[in-house]
């Protein structure tokens, strides 16, 4: 599930680092944060000379800083452009169509807002934003990194946007451990969702 998750952050990003001639050339994807090189067993080795990630890098650098807080409640992916609420669990777990409604309905005054948004201007993200934030292959726990990035009460899963295709009664969730699963949409439990902005341009 990891690498169908992987490979649909990579889709998108096409869309953030492709130029007016795209297709015509290469196209610079970002680092994905590893640093370590390990062995067969997972034990850290020296990375030179290995070809693993950690020794190669490639890709191109994120920003520095990564995410950026805005002083209203949001912060900023500086890699992406998105812009997330700051506190990633302002209602608690939700069904998916509840969660689809309280991203929509968010607006200024609400989770510690003070950005001028109105009803309308957030959305529930989809897989591939979601992906988007926890793809640091340099770091196990997602939730704890995030929150020394900036955010507040960040959860162990979320509610994506996006439907899977297979059976379209079923959307995408993304786990902070980095895996991506299916979900009866109409099943009356509890999932988090975490509002987002932009990208739609």
């Amino acid at each position: 599930m990891k690498v169908l998750a992987l490979k649909l952050f990579f889709l998108i990003l096409l869309c953030f680092t492709a130029g007016p001639g795209y297709g015509q050339g290469t196209i610079d994807l970002p680092r994905t944060g590893q640093d370590t090189c390990y062995d067969a067993d997972g034990n850290v080795i020296p990375c030179s000379d290995t070809g693993q990630d950690g020794d190669l890098q490639a890709g191109i650098p994120w920003p520095v800083p990564r995410f950026e807080d805005n002083g209203d409640g949001t912060l900023t992916d500086n890699l992406t452009g998105l812009i997330w609420l700051k506190n990633a669990d302002c209602y608690t777990a939700l069904n998916f169509t509840t969660s689809l409604q309280a991203c929509n309905e968010l607006e200024d005054g609400q989770c510690g807002l003070e950005d001028a948004s109105i009803a309308g201007d957030w959305r529930l993200p989809n897989v591939v934003e979601l992906e988007s934030l926890i793809v640091n292959e340099g770091r196990s726990d997602s939730a704890n990194w995030l929150i020394e990035q900036g955010f507040t009460n960040v959860q162990s899963q979320y509610w994506s946007s996006t439907t899977f295709r297979g059976t379209r009664d079923e959307a995408w969730i993304v786990t902070m451990e980095g895996t991506v699963y299916k979900y009866d949409k109409r099943a009356n439990v509890g999932i988090y969702h975490w509002p987002v902005r932009g990208g739609s341009d």
